[in-house]
């Protein structure tokens, strides 16, 4: 029973992740849990997380205000993080150019497996503010 209970909180935490746009850190996944399943804690849900990360089903966006943001979808995309109110965002409609790729090989003489781009700056709601 212990076994499924184990189970169907680490799936919980992972639909979660799969169900949100926010990057969220390992405190707001627990929060948003929180209501459904009032025994699971903080501990199961870091854990969890470093458990995906290390299958590749999440990874770690970014470090904002020194809290680990989380992001399920795994292939390469840009983000924008705002330094105003610590939202992190996809940026869907660009494309990390290939030349990127090409250009860090040349320069560093290193095979280029993976790129991750980040943004920051303020926000739309914040900028205008």
């Amino acid at each position: 029973m212990e076994a499924a209970k184990q189970f169907r909180k680490r799936n919980a935490i992972l639909a979660c992740l799969q169900g949100t746009t926010s990057h969220p850190s390992a405190e707001m996944v627990y929060e948003m849990l929180q209501k459904e399943h009032p025994d699971i804690s903080l501990a199961t849900v870091y854990r969890n997380l470093a458990r995906f990360k290390s299958q590749g089903l999440v990874t770690s966006v970014a470090t904002v205000r020194g809290v680990e943001r989380f992001d399920a979808m795994t292939h390469s995309h840009v983000h924008f993080i705002c330094t105003g109110c610590d939202a992190v965002l996809d940026l869907p409609q660009m494309e990390i150019p290939l030349s990127l790729n090409e250009e860090a090989e040349k320069t560093s003489g290193c095979h280029v497996q993976d790129c991750r781009l980040t943004f920051t700056g303020l926000c739309g709601r914040c900028a205008s503010k």
